[in-house]
C-alpha cells in the first residue's frame, strides 16, 4: 500500500511550525515520520488526525532527544526501518534560550549547539548516507544576519547551521539538494499573544506578521525547483535588511 510513496521526516513535528509542515506535506501526498521528544500526546494526536484524513499514507511517530548524541546516532536507521526511503528531511526542531555572551554558561551553550547544530548535522549526514535522492531543508532564523547578542548561543548555532547548509549542498549534490528557510516573526512564544508579534512586525520593512503560510510557500518552492540548492530563503518581512 505504501510502495514508492513520498515521505518526509520532520523534527519537532508534534507542535507549532513542525505540525503545520506535517499537515501541509501530508495534504500533498507525503507519508510523515513524526519526530517528538516530550510531546508524545501531541504526536499521537497528529498521527491519528493524519491517518484519519489520508488512510492510504503512512504516518509513524518516533521519539528522540535531539540533545543526546547516543540517541541521534541510530535515529535515521530507526526511521528507515519503517520507510523504504525518505524524500525530505526537515530539520525544524530547535531550542531558543536567551542569554548575552557574559550570561552564557557552558551548559546553555552546549544545549543550543547540541539541538540546533549537532542534531541537524548528524541527521543530514545519516540521511545522505541512506538515501540516494532527496531534499534537506533547515529552518534558520533571521537573527543570523544580526550581531545582537541577546540570544547569543542560539544565534551562533543558527549561523553555524546556515554555513552547514551551504557546505552540505555542495557535498551532497547533485542528487540531494540542501536549502534553508530563515524565519522572522512567525508565531508568538507560548503564553504571548498577537500583540507581541505585531510589535515585532512593526519594526520590519513589510510591517506584517509572517504567520505559517509564507513558510509553506517557501517549502513548496524549494521542493518543486530542481535547480535550487545551497540557498537561504528569508521569510522575515525584510527584517534581514535592517
Amino acid at each position: 500500500m505504501y510502495m514508492n510513496q513520498k515521505s518526509a521526516l520532520i523534527t519537532g513535528a508534534a507542535k507549532r511550525i513542525g505540525k503545520s509542515i506535517a499537515l501541509h506535506l501530508a495534504a500533498n501526498g507525503y507519508g510523515i515520520a513524526i519526530h517528538y521528544n516530550q510531546s508524545k500526546k501531541s504526536a499521537l494526536a497528529l498521527q491519528a488526525e493524519l491517518q484519519d484524513r489520508y488512510p492510504q499514507q503512512k504516518f509513524k511517530i518516533f521519539q528522540c532527544d535531539l540533545g543526546d548524541t547516543n540517541q541521534l546516532e541510530n535515529f535515521i536507521d530507526r526511521v528507515m526501518q519503517h520507510f523504504d526511503s525518505l524524500t525530505v528531511l526537515v530539520n525544524n526542531a530547535s531550542v531558543f534560550e536567551p542569554g548575552r555572551l557574559r550570561e552564557t554558561s557552558v551548559q546553555l551553550l552546549n544545549n543550543q549547539l547540541d539541538v540546533n547544530l549537532k542534531a541537524p548535522f548528524i541527521l543530514s549526514r545519516d540521511y545522505a548516507m541512506n538515501n540516494k535522492y532527496g531534499n534537506i531543508i533547515n529552518l534558520l532564523d533571521t537573527r543570523i544576519t544580526s550581531n545582537n547578542s541577546s540570544y547569543a548561543a542560539y544565534s551562533l548555532s543558527k549561523v553555524a547551521l546556515s554555513y552547514f547548509t551551504k557546505m552540505a549542498a555542495l557535498e551532497f549534490a547533485p542528487n540531494i539538494r540542501v536549502n534553508a528557510i530563515a524565519l522572522g516573526a512567525t508565531l508568538a512564544p507560548e503564553g504571548m499573544g498577537i500583540e507581541y508579534l505585531n510589535s515585532l512586525a512593526a519594526k520590519t520593512p513589510m510591517k506584517i506578521t509572517g504567520g505559517i503560510e509564507p513558510i509553506l510557500q517557501s517549502l513548496d518552492y524549494i521542493l518543486t525547483n530542481d535547480n535550487l540548492t545551497g540557498q537561504i530563503l528569508f521569510c522575515d518581512g525584510g527584517e534581514q535588511l535592517l
